[in-house]
Order: structure tokens, then C-alpha cells, then sequence
């Protein structure tokens, strides 16, 4: 628009994607969008509009009749699988470049075999980039189904642990958990939490199998939601 500044910058700003989903307008139901972090290619998420801080970006959802193997190897989990309509991992690489863009917080959502729902808040989320393994940064927990990223156990702890799949072990472990345990994550010898595995997911004393999961993340005033759900 030749002449007009201001009306320039309003294009380009109605052509500007959201960052993530906290930035999808409020009231807007929950489905997917597409969303282009900063210095990002446009992805596909799922928004998860019902909480009352704003949208949260699902990373990951795992349900109990889910058929995914999970048991994939670095690179497919670096760019992600599955269906964001269904069950998916949206991508380490796409996680961590989410999750620089803010200060973000995660909740992990999971539901056992009788349909109860409890959820761990941890109130900053980050991911160190891949030449450090996708190292997992969490803050402190609040909840109701326990701590079980950062218990008081250096064997199971999973908080500040590099990621591992069954063709790249960073595990703590002298065997390779992720290739043991069916799917990749953030382990040390071996964990209390594996939301990336096949019909046996865990969550401490909360879950010990045959519940669902998801994981969202998402920005508010002061901190990005992001989510990854179990159900």
C-alpha cells in the first residue's frame, strides 16, 4: 500500500501466523491451527482452548488404544509423527523452538484405566537445543498426580536428563532405556514418568499402565502453557 505506513503494518500484521496457540484468539474453539514460531516454517497443532489462560499448544497425546509403536528412532522423533487430530509427538526440534520463544510452563494430563483425570504443572518448560541432546528444563510442580519428572531419585529423575531413542541412548543407565522401555524420552536409569511407549504408559504412583496422556504448552501474562496429555 504505497503511501500508507499504517496501513502496511496492519496487513502484515493480519498476515502474521500466531507463535503459538496462546496467541489464537480467546473464545475460539479447540481444534487445529496452524501456527509459525519465530524463524520456524508454518506446523500444524492442535489448540486446546477450554482452560480459562488461554490456549494451550498440545505437544503430545497418547491414548490407551493408540497405534503408534512409539519405539521410532532420533531423526522421526526430531520432526515428529502421528496425527494431530489423534495420537502424535509433535517434534523435539519443533518443541525446542517453540519453547524459546517465551517463558512457558507444561502441564502433563493423565488419565487412568477409570477415567480419572489428575494433571502436573511445572511452571517454566524448555528444551536445550540438539547439540545438547534436547536437554529438559522444568521449573517447580504443582498438581495432582505427583511429581514424577523430578523425583527425589537420581536413577528416575527426568528433569535436566538429555532425550534418548533407541538409536541415540543419552541415558544415565549402562543399558539403553528408550530401546528397553518402547519409545523415546527424557531418561535416566531408567524413570518414573514414559508417556512415550505403547499400552503401558507410567506416571509415579499415580499410573503404572493403561492410562492416557497428553502435554500442552501455552503463554499466558507471565508464562506459555504447553501441553502434553494421557487419556
Amino acid at each position: 500500500v504505497v503511501g500508507c505506513p499504517t496501513c502496511l503494518a496492519l496487513v502484515m500484521a493480519l498476515l502474521t501466523w500466531p507463535k503459538d496457540c496462546s496467541e489464537i484468539p480467546s473464545g475460539s474453539p479447540s481444534g487445529i491451527y496452524l501456527i509459525q514460531p519465530t524463524g520456524l516454517h508454518q506446523l500444524v497443532v492442535y489448540c486446546d482452548m477450554n482452560e480459562t489462560a488461554g490456549g494451550w499448544t498440545v505437544l503430545q497425546r497418547n491414548r490407551r488404544n493408540t497405534q503408534i509403536t512409539w519405539a521410532e528412532s532420533w531423526s522421526t522423533y526430531k520432526y515428529g509423527f502421528g496425527n494431530v487430530e489423534d495420537d502424535y509427538w509433535l517434534g523435539t526440534e519443533y518443541i525446542y523452538r517453540i519453547a524459546k520463544q517465551k517463558v512457558y510452563q507444561v502441564r502433563f494430563v493423565i488419565r487412568d484405566s477409570s477415567g480419572t483425570m489428575k494433571y502436573a504443572d511445572y511452571n517454566l518448560f524448555g528444551l536445550e537445543d540438539e547439540s545438547n541432546g534436547y536437554r529438559l528444563r522444568l521449573g517447580s510442580y504443582t498438581g495432582t498426580a505427583g511429581d514424577a519428572m523430578a523425583p527425589n531419585n537420581p536413577s528416575t529423575v527426568h528433569d535436566n536428563m538429555k532425550f534418548s531413542t533407541k538409536d541415540l541412548d543419552q541415558d544415565t543407565n549402562s543399558g539403553n532405556c528408550a530401546s528397553s522401555y518402547g519409545g523415546g524420552w527424557w531418561y535416566s536409569a531408567c524413570y518414573s514418568a514414559q508417556l512415550n511407549v505403547k499400552g503401558s504408559i507410567r506416571w509415579g504412583s499415580f499410573c503404572s499402565g493403561n492410562c492416557q496422556a497428553s502435554g500442552w504448552k501455552r503463554h499466558s501474562a507471565s508464562s506459555a502453557p504447553l501441553c502434553a496429555s494421557h487419556s
